[in-house]
């Protein structure tokens, strides 16, 4: 499989193995991801293109804006295990360093409550808009 890199800045240094990785999941996105991914893909929401499953340095992320440097990530139940919360807390931290803020969400807050985590992600963008 060929991979030509445009833009190489927003992958970070990703691999060909986590190109490979990051195409698998984006065929099989969870239901929460299904149902952000369309409101992300919706420019009447939200005006900025969001990317799904993207490779960046060794990590895939759900979501991401790289005009903004925006992770938005979903987690699962897994996610509230003691040893989940704390890579889920390194992994943040390792992507801060590339100048990436992360934002997180469980799967039932983006499954019941969307407009809630809509209005959230257009706030950090304004935030996160220079002047």
């Amino acid at each position: 499989m060929e991979i030509r890199l445009q833009g190489k800045a927003m992958f970070y240094g990703a691999d060909s193995k986590t190109f490979e990785a990051a195409t698998i999941l984006r065929k099989n996105m969870t239901l929460a991801e299904l149902v952000l991914w369309k409101k992300l893909k919706d420019k009447n929401l939200i005006k900025d293109k969001f990317r799904r499953q993207h490779p960046t340095g060794k990590f895939i992320l759900d979501f991401y804006c790289h005009k903004y440097k925006l992770a938005i990530e979903i987690d699962g139940e897994i996610h509230k295990t003691d040893e989940m919360k704390e890579y889920d807390l390194n992994r943040s931290s390792e992507l801060n360093k590339y100048g990436i803020t992360v934002i997180r969400f469980s799967n039932d807050e983006v499954i019941f409550n969307i407009a809630s985590v809509i209005t959230t992600i257009q706030k950090i963008i304004t935030e996160l808009a220079p002047l």
